[in-house]
C-alpha cells in the first residue's frame, strides 16, 4: 500500500464511486490517470475496491476497503498482488 492507494480509498469513501480521470484532478498527489488507474486494478486484486456497474474505470469502495480506513483491516491479511493477476 503506497499512499495513493489510501488517498484513493478515502476518495471513494467520500464519493461513493468515481473514475481515475476523475480522481486524477480531484486528488492533490500529482498521480497521471494511468498510474491511478493501475493502483484501482492493485486495489481490486486484494478486494479493496470494485468496479462499478461492471465497468473497471468506474470503482467503489468495498466494505474491506471501508475496514482498512477505520484500521479494523491489517494489510498484511490481505492477498497479495501479482502481475499475472494485473494482465
Amino acid at each position: 500500500m503506497c499512499t495513493l492507494d489510501e488517498r484513493i480509498l478515502e476518495h471513494l469513501e467520500e464519493e461513493s464511486w468515481s473514475t481515475p480521470r476523475y480522481m486524477e484532478q480531484a486528488i492533490e498527489l500529482y498521480a497521471s490517470r494511468a498510474r491511478i488507474q493501475e493502483r484501482c486494478q492493485m486495489l481490486t486484486q486484494v478486494g479493496l475496491v470494485t468496479p462499478a456497474f461492471g465497468d473497471y474505470h468506474m470503482y467503489e469502495i468495498t466494505s474491506k476497503g471501508q475496514e482498512y480506513l477505520e484500521g479494523e483491516l491489517d494489510v498484511e491479511d490481505l492477498p497479495r498482488p501479482t502481475i499475472h493477476r494485473l494482465l
